[in-house]
């Protein structure tokens, strides 16, 4: 009977990545920022980013998706209504809470209402803190939207550069485009590795590895990717016959751990997914030669991941991300998982539907918020899901 070569290799590297994942107070971002004078931090709320602008400044990049589950809301929820989702209310009481007192600036990019209105509240509460609403394009040809999203990369550019004393190079940003390329291979090839393998990588120690390049430095992510594949390929773990779903939905307000569990305990395996997106947004290469801010534009508008709150401009592509994803991972299902009021989420998910139901794959919805505690009716219901799957599909 096969051992693992190193079986505690791997239970370390996780381990660390779930310290990570449940320290409210970012004690790793703060051990980075005090190592040396003059660093500064700047926190991201989730999807896309250019953080290679971040770190070509310098400066830290520090993701920033809320409280989850094991923070307690008080404050936070004076200034938000009940009726949207919880992300923003978390995301204030980390902030009045002073768990995010040593960030020096706070990115708020274009996914919905409600993070614009938070990054406005965000500038009256914290007004010595550098914040900014981040815009994309919704014109994808280069001569329109490219231009308009070369002129906001500009601007965060120059705002950057003031925050941190100087202006950030073309040579600083070809450093760490290549950096930021590397991370998104090594992310690439993990998530392929659990699509072929899904047993030896499973979907929460594949969260909390990811999740753990919104808190670290991109050089030590990257190295905390090459061990975990490393140490993972060299396990031999049980492989179960459980059913091989697409998780999506999840792009904005992140699930509680438990709740990936769950999924994983209802007999699913768990081979793509649409979580912490901005860590893999752009699907391919930047090049790293010539103008910086248009190679990053350029990649944005012709390589990078569909997601609800992403513009479409060709609707026939509606939905045939997840059709490609259900091939590409030989999926036998979807799993649509919203957070509760998401409107891009919510408002989509109709049309997805309906694309799956043509191309004749399986699929179920549930909504969940981050803090959500019962998780045995969605253990139930993706059993239920996997097991009329198992039981009645053409294979």
């Amino acid at each position: 009977m096969a051992t693992s070569l190193n079986p505690s290799t791997t239970a370390d590297i996780v381990a660390r990545a779930n310290a990570l994942f449940e320290d409210l107070s970012f004690s790793a971002a703060r051990a980075w920022k005090d190592a040396e004078p003059g660093r500064k931090v700047v926190g991201y709320m989730p999807i896309y980013v250019p953080r290679e602008l971040i770190h070509a400044a310098g400066m830290l990049p520090l993701g920033v998706v809320g409280g989850g589950d094991q923070l307690e809301v008080i404050h936070g929820d004076a200034y938000y209504q009940s009726y949207i989702c919880r992300i923003p209310r978390s995301t204030i009481e980390l902030g009045v809470s002073g768990r995010l007192d040593f960030v020096d600036g706070m990115l708020f990019p274009s996914i919905c209402d409600v993070i614009r209105n938070l990054s406005g509240m965000w500038k009256l509460m914290f007004p010595k803190v550098y914040s900014r609403y981040f815009d994309v394009p919704q014109n994808y040809r280069d001569e329109i939207g490219g231009n308009f999203y070369v002129n906001e990369l500009a601007e965060l550019r120059h705002d950057l550069g003031e925050l941190r004393g100087k202006p950030i190079t073309d040579e600083e940003l070809h450093s760490s485009i290549a950096l930021y390329n590397e991370n998104r291979r090594l992310i690439r090839e993990l998530y392929a590795f659990r699509a072929e393998r899904p047993w030896q990588a499973p979907a929460t120690e594949v969260y909390l590895m990811v999740r753990a390049g919104l808190l670290l430095p991109v050089e030590e992510h990257s190295a905390m990717l090459r061990d975990y594949l490393a140490a993972t390929r060299a396990d031999e773990r049980p492989m179960r016959d459980n059913c091989r779903v697409v998780l999506t939905g999840m792009f904005c307000e992140q699930p509680p751990l438990n709740l990936i569990k769950s999924l994983e305990l209802s007999g699913c395996y768990v081979v793509d997914d649409d979580l912490l997106l901005v860590t893999r947004w752009l699907t391919g290469e930047v090049a790293t030669e010539g103008d910086p801010l248009r190679n990053l534009a350029s990649a944005f508008l012709h390589h990078s991941e569909s997601t609800a709150a992403k513009y479409e401009p060709n609707q026939k592509e509606k939905g045939q991300h997840l059709v490609r994803a259900v091939k590409r991972t030989a999926a036998e299902g979807v799993i649509f998982a919203a957070p509760s009021f998401c409107d891009p989420a919510l408002l989509e998910r109709p049309m997805l539907q309906h694309v799956l139901k043509e191309a004749g794959i399986p699929f179920i919805a549930f909504k969940y918020a981050e803090n959500s505690g019962q998780m045995q009716p969605i253990r139930e219901q993706a059993g239920t899901f996997a097991d009329s799957i198992k039981l009645w599909s053409g294979a």
